[in-house]
């Protein structure tokens, strides 16, 4: 039997030349979004002050199965894809179990992270628009980072709110961005209506995603040729980063393999989404049936502890709003480390599949847990894992000790999304033992959920 190797990656000519929307095999839709004015469900055109064009007709295609990959995207790609497959023979040695745990790795690139496969598409679909310039927000900076990777490619200017705690903590993630010619303000801020409307509210906030959204959305709709964009949670997002499951599927394939379990961590979605896209299309099909959980953390648990429910995506309500599972647009979560998955909602796609029970489970870790995971991966397969990464390795690890007690050799997929070089405060706060947890209290949930809006007729 030939041994299994610790890395493959596909040709170059492997690499998929189109994505997967999952919705066009969903049994049951997710629910429309919903204009924020009149509450009333939203069309393609009534986007197009706030998308790109082809985004917002993406974001809206619950039927087309397949998008073909346009060239000039295919050619940003083979800078760094097909990412590799890798199989953890370290990490399952140390732990002695019979189960065979292989992560697809998407840090091979400038950002670090899975996020440049959604930027370089957001971007391009702006240039072929005509547009000049695009606003985003960002957590951690990963975001920030990939789209200022793809618009300095593309020639568009680029504006990114990121959140404030970030903004502290990671100081060369905006330097990078500054590489590549993005502005870069720490959200919430006094430019815009939103950002002076929150702090005068709460003038000590730490931020969060949705406050630096309703920044960046503001700076678009009033900026000619300006557009917004996003780096997870919608639709559009999730079709862009399934490459990731359909290299991943195809990679597992040619090693004769095919996962029991697949993880993947989960802030809004994105990375979780297009890991699980063809094997969650094996599901719905009743072609396999493939164990799939979200790994959250407990300081900002949507999944774990939020509620099913219409809200805004964004702290300063203008957005549309969407059906997901939310702690509530006003939800303001503790600075942790994982600044990737502070986000008060999950994916429409998401929340739907796990509220129909396609997704089979969600669970929220507390950091310090995560950061024991993270040394310890990063010791025995040298890798060193992103925060929000790490979330699924803490999954994927209690999963092959479980395997070692039952003596079962399930294989388990998860995602590593990206490296943590740029978060060197959060292992330095781990290793000198300043970490803590913040798990928020019942009272603090409620606070964000009496924000949830009230919808004649839908959501009273």
């Amino acid at each position: 039997m030939t041994k299994i190797p610790h890395r493959i990656i596909l040709a170059e000519e492997q690499m998929p030349k189109q994505w997967y929307n999952l919705r066009a095999d969903m049994k049951s839709q997710p629910d429309p979004l919903l204009n924020p004015a009149t509450f009333q469900p939203i069309r393609t055109a009534e986007l197009y002050p706030i998308f790109c064009e082809k985004l917002a007709e993406q974001e809206m295609d619950c039927t087309t199965a397949y998008f073909d990959i346009p060239e000039p995207i295919q050619e940003v790609y083979r800078a760094y894809r097909p990412s590799p497959l890798c199989r953890a023979y370290a990490l399952e040695k140390h732990l002695k179990t019979p189960a065979k745990i292989y992560f697809k790795f998407e840090g091979g690139n400038t950002s670090g992270s899975h996020k440049l496969n959604s930027a370089v598409a957001q971007a391009y679909y702006a240039k072929e628009q005509g547009l000049t310039a695009l606003t985003t927000e960002t957590g951690a900076g990963q975001w920030g980072t990939a789209l200022a990777e793809a618009c300095a490619y593309f020639g568009i200017h680029l504006d990114v709110f990121m959140v404030k705690s970030s903004y502290s903590q990671k100081p060369y993630r905006k330097t990078i961005m500054q590489t590549f010619g993005a502005t870069v303000t720490a959200s919430p801020s006094d430019t815009t209506k939103a950002g002076r409307t929150i702090l005068s509210e709460k003038p000590d906030t730490t931020g969060s995603l949705g406050c630096a959204i309703s920044e960046a959305v503001e700076r678009a709709v009033s900026t000619p040729g300006c557009r917004y964009v996003l780096g997870s949670v919608l639709n559009q997002v999730l079709l862009h980063q399934s490459i990731i499951g359909l290299e991943c599927k195809k990679a597992m394939e040619l090693l004769g393999e095919y996962p029991d379990i697949v993880i993947g961590c989960a802030g809004g979605g994105s990375n979780l989404g297009g890991l699980i896209a063809p094997f969650m299309q094996d599901k719905l099909l009743g072609r396999a049936n493939p164990y799939f959980i979200a790994v959250e953390p407990a300081s900002c648990p949507s999944l774990t502890r939020g509620r099913y429910a219409y809200d805004f995506c964004d702290t300063g309500k203008v957005t549309p709003l969407a059906r997901m599972y939310t702690l509530g647009s006003g939800f303001i979560p503790s600075p942790n480390h994982a600044g990737g998955l502070r986000y008060h909602g999950m994916s429409p796609i998401l929340s739907k599949l796990y509220h129909d029970g396609y997704l089979d489970e969600a669970r929220a870790e507390e950091q310090s847990k995560v950061f024991d995971a993270a040394i310890l991966f990063a010791k025995l397969e040298t890798i060193l894992p992103a925060p929000e990464s790490a979330h699924a390795i803490r999954c994927a690890i209690d999963e092959a000790i479980k395997c070692k007690e039952t003596g079962e050799a399930k294989t388990i997929l998860f995602g590593l999304t990206g490296t943590g070089y740029f978060d060197m405060a959060a292992y330095a706060s781990y290793l000198e033992g300043k970490m803590t947890d913040s798990i928020p209290s019942d009272q603090d949930l409620q606070a964000g959920f009496d924000s949830l809006p009230k919808i004649p007729g839908i959501q009273e």
